[in-house]
């Protein structure tokens, strides 16, 4: 659901996962399964740094594999970069992160919010992803389908 006004937008989107939220955590805060399941659709990861701690931070960059024409990274070409702080971590509850894309664009500056929770369902975990704070520059009609698609990716990972 993305709110009208660009001040108070909060991106989301929401999955039941086959998996118990312990299994997803340790997904969402291990490196190497991090760069397999987080990039959309049509992007690979690249991690720099990652200290997945409260306070502690990462840098990464989202590729473009094959991008359509006009679509051109935030930072170079075909790259995403960014950085992030871990400014939460519940285990198996709730992950808060912020994030900073690394651009000379002032569409993409300022600190988006990222807030996973993790809340047991029937069969699984119900995991949701809400971006606050999201740049202007990323539109919510491109942002959101992202979300799903980084969950989808995420449930292919770990189920």
């Amino acid at each position: 659901m993305t709110t009208p006004s660009d001040e108070t937008r909060i991106d989301t989107a929401s999955r039941a996962i086959l998996a118990p939220a312990r299994a997803i955590f340790r997904a969402m805060t291990d490196a190497e399964s991090v760069a397999s399941w987080r990039p959309p659709k049509g992007m690979s990861a690249r991690i720099e740094a990652f200290d997945p701690r409260p306070g502690g931070t990462y840098r990464m960059a989202f590729i473009y594999d094959n991008p359509a024409p006009g679509v051109v990274g935030k930072t170079s070409e075909r790259e995403d970069c960014f950085t992030g702080r871990f400014v939460e971590l519940l285990p198996y509850e709730r992950i808060v992160e912020e994030v900073e894309f690394q651009s000379n664009d002032p569409a993409f500056a300022g600190t988006m919010r990222v807030t996973t929770t993790l809340a047991e369902v029937a069969d699984g975990t119900r995991v949701t992803i809400a971006c606050e704070n999201v740049p202007s520059g990323i539109s919510g009609e491109d942002h959101e389908p992202g979300i799903g698609s980084t969950l989808r990716n995420l449930a292919a990972f770990i189920e």
